[in-house]
């Protein structure tokens, strides 16, 4: 009888146990777990400036943050950060877009600025705003020069931005075929028969 009083008080202690126990175990519970933490606050994202990288060895470094999400139609700012190895000397800012079908300026957007970054400064601040025209990866030219007495140093980067969520299509010209050297080439063909 003694024996069967300790199975009954083990099988309860058991199941308090497992009642009690962490139940991240059953398919019950990770759906659970993934409906709380796709409620849950994501964390705060800190903002910061990217790189452009240029030449190595520039006198400028170009880093941007474009500001919110570029969407076909809508300005857009691109916040600029332009640091300088040349001193306080003023700076020659130039925008330029290749394709106008692609991006344009807005009306107030200046082209071209000269700005020169504070005394005790190696960079300046600029804004530029444009206006995507298409979604996929589209790119704003950014040239910095300066004027010495040797002449002028300069440097263009390109900043990338992307509009929607889908690339350039890339189409293909011709047909692949093998030469006889094994090499994989494409053939380009005239299709105006």
């Amino acid at each position: 009888m003694k024996r069967a009083k300790y199975l009954v008080v083990s099988l309860v202690a058991l199941a308090l146990a497992a009642c009690g126990a962490d139940s991240d175990d059953t398919p019950e519970a990770a759906v659970a777990k993934q409906a709380r933490d796709t409620n849950a606050v994501p964390p705060k994202v800190e903002r910061g400036y990217e790189e452009a990288t240029g030449k190595p060895g520039a006198p400028f470094r170009v880093t941007y943050d474009v500001i919110g999400t570029p969407i076909v139609g809508s300005p857009v700012t691109v916040n600029l950060r332009v640091s300088t190895t040349m001193g306080s000397r003023p700076l020659n800012v130039g925008y330029r877009i290749n394709d106008e079908s692609a991006m344009t300026f807005h009306d107030a957007q200046p082209r071209n600025v000269e700005v020169s970054p504070a005394a005790n400064e190696d960079f300046v601040m600029q804004q530029v705003t444009i206006i995507p025209q298409r979604e996929g990866r589209l790119y704003l030219n950014v040239a910095t020069s300066v004027e010495t007495g040797d002449g002028s140093r300069s440097s263009v980067v390109a900043i990338p931005i992307q509009v929607g969520t889908g690339g350039r299509v890339i189409e293909e010209q011709g047909e692949v075929e093998i030469d006889e050297d094994g090499e994989a080439v494409r053939v380009l063909t005239n299709d105006q028969d």
